[in-house]
């Protein structure tokens, strides 16, 4: 590894490019060297190296693992904030779109979600919480709750392994057209962190949508925890009109 630093640029702008050059010839999941014997081959301080590192880390690009080292992180996944289906997003991507159902049950909306969802509180409402998957990866967690009268005969093999908009449109002739959504950072709790496969507090996305059918009528409410460390957000810009 060559030593040296750039006369146009600072030492870290300098590490972060032969950081670069490094990470593009490892394999995914694979670990670069130590700190220490990375400070010595460029000829930079430790500090100045790890805050190259950082960096990267922030970006995507670099994994740390407490203990264990420093590891070229998994390609983040795009995700544009459309009003797509988990399974659509994926397919789009090429990937093999999945469902692993963790729990089904019947309950009360109760007040709270009785108000997200337009019913009743004593009205019977579907709560379903399911990991979802990627080319059998996992990507979220997400906690989903339909009113009943909206998909009467739903069952827990339903949803094994298929978009729920899918079935809404084949099975019931409903076809969600729009939606709120919310998008928050947060972190893993301990549960969340067993289930997803990353460590207690890592970043993660929190999505909570209430979407809408063409009939004007809620379908679901859905509260989902992402993987920060494999997904990005992609919004598309437009001035308004009245700024041309």
């Amino acid at each position: 590894m060559a030593s040296g630093v750039d006369q146009n640029g600072t030492k870290q702008a300098f590490v972060r490019d032969t950081l670069l050059e490094l990470v593009g010839g490892l394999e995914i999941g694979a670990a670069i060297p130590p700190e220490r014997r990375l400070a010595a081959d460029l000829g930079v301080s430790r500090p100045t190296l790890r805050a190259a590192i950082e960096e990267l880390v922030r970006e995507g690009l670099l994994l740390r693992r407490h203990g264990s080292g420093t590891y070229v992180a998994e390609p983040k996944i795009a995700l544009p904030l459309t009003m797509t289906s988990f399974s659509e997003d994926m397919r789009q991507r090429g990937m093999r779109p999945g469902s692993h159902i963790l729990s089904f049950e019947e309950q009360s909306a109760g007040a709270k979600l009785g108000a997200r969802l337009r019913v009743s509180p004593a009205d019977p409402v579907w709560a379903i919480r399911r990991l979802r998957l990627a080319d059998g990866e996992t990507m979220a967690i997400e906690f989903l709750h339909v009113p009943q009268r909206v998909a009467p005969e739903l069952t827990q093999r339903d949803l094994e392994g298929q978009s729920f908009y899918d079935l809404l449109a084949r099975r019931y002739g409903t076809v969600v057209v729009s939606g709120t959504q919310t998008i928050e950072p947060t972190v893993t709790n301990e549960e969340e962190a067993e289930v997803l496969g990353v460590p207690v507090h890592a970043p993660a996305f929190l999505f909570e949508r209430t979407s809408t059918s063409d009939r004007g009528e809620v379908v679901e409410f859905v509260r989902s925890i992402y993987r920060g460390d494999r997904y990005r957000l992609v919004t598309e810009l437009r001035p308004a009109l009245s700024a041309r």
